[in-house]
């Protein structure tokens, strides 16, 4: 295998992997935790939980998923500590801007966060993947859209 597949593969993988899960899972609980409770802390909290929920999860499921000898992946563990790290990050970048105690003000720079995530993802799909840039966009977009926007209709009801 060339060391930049290898790479790709072993690496880059694991982490698209990752901050994708981190940051669509998380959208959801969120936003409905911000406009359920109309309180910051609240969805800090929320927030935080479902990033380190899912960090755990998704570090452990890719660690058990294959030893790597079949599927050239890599180390297990490496992978999911690759894979946990960045659903953490993915989780916890647009939840942080709730540490601001004024809801519209850390809504907005949350909304902006979130933009950043999908672009970055998108790029990371462009960049190693060879995907069309708009198109990658386009499918990380809808796809965060859906669960935001489900977030936001369970938060409101």
């Amino acid at each position: 295998m060339k060391e930049d597949n290898k790479f790709v593969l072993q690496t880059v993988q694991p982490a698209l992997l990752g901050l994708m899960d981190g940051s669509i899972s998380t959208l959801a609980p969120l936003f409905a935790a911000a406009f359920a409770t109309k309180d910051p802390r609240v969805a800090f909290l929320i927030g935080t939980s479902a990033a380190v929920g899912a960090a755990i999860s998704m570090g452990f499921s890719e660690g058990m998923s294959d030893d790597g000898k079949l599927t050239g992946r890599g180390h297990p563990i490496r992978r999911g500590v690759i894979v946990g790290i960045t659903t953490f990050l993915g989780g916890i970048f647009h939840t942080i801007p709730f540490l601001i105690s004024d809801l519209d003000t850390a809504l907005t720079i949350a909304y902006l966060v979130v933009g950043i995530e999908l672009i970055a993802i998108a790029y990371i799909r462009y960049h190693f993947f060879k995907m069309k840039f708009w198109l990658s966009v386009l499918q990380v977009v809808v796809g965060g859209a859906l669960v935001f926007i489900s977030g936001i209709l369970i938060g409101q009801s």
